[in-house]
């Protein structure tokens, strides 16, 4: 399935207008606390970051209707403005087989399966390595990583570099997993089943020449992280783990392996607030605290036409939405399900909001997702 067929369900209205009054937003109403994580505790008295009436009025419509929203997070001008939690269904991990879903009260320790969002943080790491030198560069040729699978060159193939990877534009057959493509008959499915899941993806067909257009891909995390693997001598959540989680405050995550090597693909959970810390990284050019964690030319690296109105950098998302007859543009990491990073650097914002929309493809709970950016954004006083 081409992304752009899919993500052009994003463009949709917002939720109800953010008129209503929360009766408790004077009373603290999503006012973070103090938790020791690197976040400075919100305050309700002076806050100018956010109209935090209307955040709460939003919130509380969510929390009493049967959207499925569990988390939205607001950071504004470096600080953690709003935060918000819910219950709603959610999959329950440790099933590969089938679903269990089960009605989880969400908080801030709560681990969230970030699906997509995956994608972004290691695209992170990438640039990591490439900053230390462990990888040359996104011009090497991709069979430079995987001698063993030389058996699979073409002069097709053989035009793939690392910049296609990151920029899913590798020119290979691939049907992504989707309700539409069920459990089996995907080209996702078969590639964690085989025996070698490198040799899989790079096995598949081409359809287009390198770089020459973006086609979603997932099979490009399992090529990722196994470079990460052979590049660093750590798997990818190990290396991660130590040169982007520790020094962001991140000290619990969760990221799945198959056959030994991470799930770059869609294997992570993050608490939202450590989703937030990601996206404030990405809107500081690759710092945090006073330090550089990866380089800002990494965060602004080249990008690929996606959609009809969205482009794709380095495994992460940019594009636009209207806010008072003006554009605002936007980057960001999303993920199955509602999942999202949404970064506006104009208006020194960062929005985290996980959902429970797996299986759900439809227009209506896109545009809930959707609407939920789109009201945040309401929420923003105008620059003075």
């Amino acid at each position: 399935m081409r992304r752009r067929q899919f993500i052009s369900l994003l463009g949709g209205a917002a939720l109800a207008p953010l008129s209503a009054v929360c009766a408790n937003a004077a009373d603290g109403c999503g006012v973070p606390p103090e938790r020791g994580d690197g976040w400075p505790g919100g305050s309700v008295a002076g806050d100018s970051l956010v109209n935090r009436e209307a955040l709460c009025g939003m919130a509380d419509r969510l929390a009493t209707s049967d959207a499925n929203i569990h988390a939205v997070l607001v950071a504004r001008d470096g600080k953690l403005a709003f935060e918000r939690y819910f219950k709603g269904a959610d999959e329950i991990p440790g099933y590969i087989y089938g679903r269990r879903v089960e009605t989880i009260a969400f908080d801030a320790d709560t681990l969230h399966n970030m699906k997509s969002v995956s994608k972004s943080v290691a695209s992170l790491v990438v640039g990591i390595a490439i900053d230390r030198g462990l990888i040359r560069g996104v011009d090497e040729p991709i069979f430079s990583f995987f001698p063993e699978l030389s058996d699979l060159r073409s002069p097709e193939k053989d035009r793939i570099r690392l910049v296609h990877v990151l920029t899913m534009s590798m020119g290979l057959k691939w049907v992504e997993a989707t309700p539409a493509t069920g459990d089996d008959d995907n080209d996702e499915t078969r590639m964690h089943m085989a025996w070698d899941p490198c040799r899989y993806v790079l096995g598949l067909p081409v359809t287009a020449a390198a770089g020459q257009e973006f086609f979603y891909n997932t099979g490009a995390l399992t090529l990722v992280s196994a470079i990460i693997r052979k590049a660093t001598g750590r798997p990818l959540d190990e290396f991660a783990r130590e040169n982007l989680f520790e020094p962001l405050g991140i000290t619990g995550t969760a990221w799945g392996r198959y056959r030994g090597d991470t799930d770059a693909g869609g294997g992570l959970r993050l608490r939202p607030r450590d989703m937030a810390k990601i996206g404030q990284l990405v809107l500081a050019g690759g710092r945090w605290n006073g330090r550089q964690i990866v380089s800002k030319a990494w965060i602004e690296a080249e990008k690929i036409k996606a959609t009809d109105s969205q482009t794709y950098g380095y495994l992460w998302w940019r594009g636009q939405t209207r806010l008072n007859d003006r554009k605002i543009n936007w980057i960001g990491a999303l993920g199955r399900g509602g999942q999202s990073i949404r970064i506006v650097p104009e208006l020194d914002l960062v929005v985290a909001v996980t959902a429970g929309y797996y299986q759900d493809y439809s227009s209506q709970a896109f545009r809930l997702q959707f609407g939920v950016f789109r009201d945040v954004l309401r929420a923003i006083p105008p620059p003075a």
